[in-house]
């Protein structure tokens, strides 16, 4: 007789965080506060008040996101989580676009922070933290090397190539330039999408077949479903709203600081990335790391492949400026990134040495943000 699995509760805090974010964003815009900061006593109680609420909001969204992955299945699992991140990243990236004083680099720094804190710091610590425990670990090369073949020109197209052309100023592309590129990249991740969750899924799945299984051990009711799909939208609603106030906090509080204006697409990047986080080092503990694999490497895809496209149009149509090139600096960590990672994801297995060096690599890019 199979076993019967209880309906988990519902965290409080995926409940309280999404009506708590519409809830400051009424009283914010009420009293007139948040559209800018001066260094006020009203401001700074706006920003410590803020971080907790946001940050709240984006956790409650990514779990009733994954509730509903979990009940449809594939493709449509992957294709709710993917899209919920997306719209809180693109709402973050577009409220500085078209800002007051915009800033027009925020996505460049936000998408090589998601790549550099992905690639190196994340799948670095999933490697060191299961090789501590495991030794070495497998995975599906087959999977891995999918993610690298997107990661990689997705990468180029956005990051490397603006640097190259000669149309548009800087590391600028034109509005043709950029209306292509945007399709590229969308093109891009729809076969990769389409390869992961309908054509190859099995490129991704778990090594070990009873973990698969546990996996699906519990599938959400339609009752449950139904209530985290209503608080998805509010979670998703409460991050849009603050948005605009969250950037106008964060520039004002690193321009206060006398901190490089690059740390905002770091803060931006970990505000999307946190969730994330802390599950996929869970599973590399768990002797998981094609999980975490999937969750981290799928992250990194799903951040390139749709936020260029929803920032591009964003630029287009209202005519906001974007820069989208890295220095020379920047250019050589990611070139040595893609390097170590074709190696690392080479065998099928890792070791700790693997791990160590992806998040010495981490560091170097943190540290040459603070001393350029």
């Amino acid at each position: 007789m199979a076993a019967t699995h209880p309906e988990p509760k519902t965290p409080l805090s995926t409940w309280l965080f999404p009506f708590a974010g519409v809830v400051f964003y009424g009283v914010v815009t009420t009293l007139g506060l948040g559209k800018t900061f001066s260094g006020a006593a009203s401001d700074i109680v706006v920003a410590v008040a803020l971080m907790p609420v946001l940050f709240g909001a984006v956790f409650a969204a990514v779990y009733h996101a994954e509730v509903i992955a979990h009940r449809t299945g594939e493709p449509f699992g992957t294709l709710v989580l993917t899209m919920a991140v997306t719209v809180m990243e693109v709402a973050l990236i577009a409220s500085a676009l078209l800002a007051d004083k915009p800033n027009p680099t925020l996505a460049r720094d936000t998408i090589f922070a998601v790549v550099m804190i992905v690639v190196n710091g994340l799948v670095g610590l999933c490697i060191v933290f299961g090789a501590m425990k495991h030794r070495e670990q497998s995975f599906r090369v087959t999977g891995a090397n999918a993610y690298l073949a997107v990661l990689i020109p997705l990468a180029a197209l956005s990051l490397v190539l603006p640097n190259h052309t000669s149309t548009a100023p800087g590391g600028a592309y034109s509005v043709n330039q950029l209306a292509y590129v945007a399709a590229a990249t969308l093109a891009i991740y729809a076969a990769f999408l389409y390869t992961q969750t309908v054509r190859n899924r099995e490129y991704f799945a778990l090594v070990i077949e009873d973990d698969e299984e546990a996996d699906k051990a519990h599938v959400p009711s339609n009752r449950a479903t139904l209530i985290s799909v209503a608080l998805l939208i509010v979670a998703l609603a409460s991050v849009i709203l603050l948005s605009k106030t969250f950037t106008a906090a964060v520039e004002f509080t690193l321009n206060r600081a006398g901190a490089p204006a690059a740390l905002a697409g770091v803060v931006v990047a970990l505000l999307i990335l946190l969730p994330e986080f802390t599950a996929a080092i869970k599973a590399a503990r768990a002797d998981k790391l094609q999980k975490s694999l999937n969750l981290a490497l799928g992250s990194a895809c799903a951040t390139i492949g749709l936020t260029i496209p929803a920032v591009a149009i964003v630029s287009i149509v209202y005519g906001a400026k974007l820069e989208l090139g890295l220095d020379e600096k920047d250019t050589v960590i990611l070139l040595v990134t893609v390097a170590v990672a074709l190696l690392t994801f080479g065998t099928g297995r890792t070791n700790i040495l693997y791990g160590m060096i992806h998040l010495v690599l981490f560091a170097t890019y943190g540290f040459l943000i603070l001393a350029p």
